[in-house]
């Protein structure tokens, strides 16, 4: 009799023994970003509050939904950034030009606005009708350089071994920018190979630091964002899909998807030891469109914003979310957009669930 309940006792034990001794799920002790406005968490509050375009992102409803008040975030609460450092126990990333703060679990230099291409490309280029910061990936990735010293010193080594590197959505805005600085279609897809050897350049900076957990963010479908179907709207019923996204635009982001696909691979190659991931934001989008009650989003909202005016997309520039008299929709988690732009609490939350686990990134966060 104490034989089989000792057996039994194995039993229930194996499982945990499994976990406890796997190699596959590493924990993370710290979190270093890089990116945009969907990566983030207050660089731009600190860098240039009143800048065009970003100003209105620091008065309510942002933040609403899980801060209660505005935090410099581009949404009404959290980020994938922000789910990220909750899935692996960490507190939220630091934003690394804020004052007095511990980066000793990683910090941010995300900044609003910001593009893979240098500054110089759009002046050089004749883009000027825009308001760019010089905090280009490469610049970031000289913050980050030149902080080091601070974090980790003469350990970094074992210390980034244990850190996850996150690379944003680089990318969209570059597009962006040149479409409103009156670019065509071919000169923009032109560049894509450009864009994309930019990141790999920064990803491959980063690895020859002894970096060895990395996710690369791959870009949006920008045909079915708000911003792009009000100001870039067409006559012609063919230039949209069946989704009633534009499809020109979605094409570039599908373009430099397989290209940064490409270039993740080269680098797996060229750093075999290093674990690297790409984590999407094109597939959950057009998912959301596509579905939207699978994921607890109201059908005929998938193409519009939850806070804003105008109509048929609830985007108007001149009266955008934060601006005085601007609703926003009474329940924020029903929607996939928030101001036009950016993504919900809701919808990022169901993206870094989808990077995490696997749906959304290759291969997932959890067993990099």
């Amino acid at each position: 009799m104490n034989v089989v309940l000792q057996y039994l006792q194995l039993l229930l034990l194996i499982p945990f023994l499994h976990h406890a001794s796997s190699n596959s799920i590493p924990i993370f002790n710290a979190i270093f970003s890089f990116g945009s406005s969907y990566e983030d968490t207050g660089n731009m509050a600190i860098l240039a509050p009143t800048a065009p375009g970003y100003r209105n992102v620091l008065n309510p409803p942002y933040g609403e939904t899980f801060f209660n008040r505005p935090t410099g975030r581009a949404s009404d609460g959290r980020l994938v950034i922000d789910k990220m450092a909750s899935y692996l126990g960490l507190p939220f990333i630091p934003p690394s030009m804020a004052q007095g703060q511990d980066f000793s679990k990683g910090a941010n230099f995300a900044v609003f606005g910001s593009t893979a291409l240098n500054y110089t490309f759009f002046q050089q280029n004749n883009i000027r009708n825009i308001y760019l910061q010089n905090t280009s990936l490469s610049v970031q990735i000289e913050w980050f350089e030149n902080q080091k010293p601070s974090i980790c010193n003469t350990t970094c080594v074992e210390y980034f071994t244990k850190s996850l590197f996150a690379l944003g959505k680089f990318g969209d805005n570059d597009y962006l920018y040149m479409l409103s600085g009156g670019k065509t279609i071919e000169f923009i897809n032109s560049t894509v190979p450009l864009v994309v050897e930019t990141i790999r350049s920064a990803a491959e900076r980063l690895l020859k630091q002894e970096v060895s957990h990395l996710v690369v963010a791959g870009v949006r479908p920008n045909g079915c964002i708000p911003v792009v179907l009000t100001y870039f709207a067409s006559t012609n019923r063919s230039d949209y899909d069946s989704l009633g996204c534009l499809k020109v635009y979605n094409n570039i982001g599908i373009y430099h998807n397989t290209l940064l696909s490409n270039a993740v691979k080269q680098l797996r190659l060229e750093f075999p030891l290093a674990k690297i991931s790409i984590g999407q934001y094109y597939e959950p989008i057009i998912d959301f469109v596509r579905n939207p009650s699978k994921y607890g989003f109201t059908s005929g909202t998938q193409l519009r914003a939850c806070c804003g005016t105008g109509e048929p997309y609830n985007y108007n520039l001149l009266a955008s979310c934060g601006q005085a008299g601007v609703p926003a929709c009474p329940n924020p988690s029903t929607f996939i957009n928030w101001d036009g732009i950016h993504l919900t609490d809701a919808s990022y939350g169901i993206i870094a669930d989808g990077w995490m686990k696997g749906r959304y990134a290759d291969p997932p966060l959890l067993v990099l």
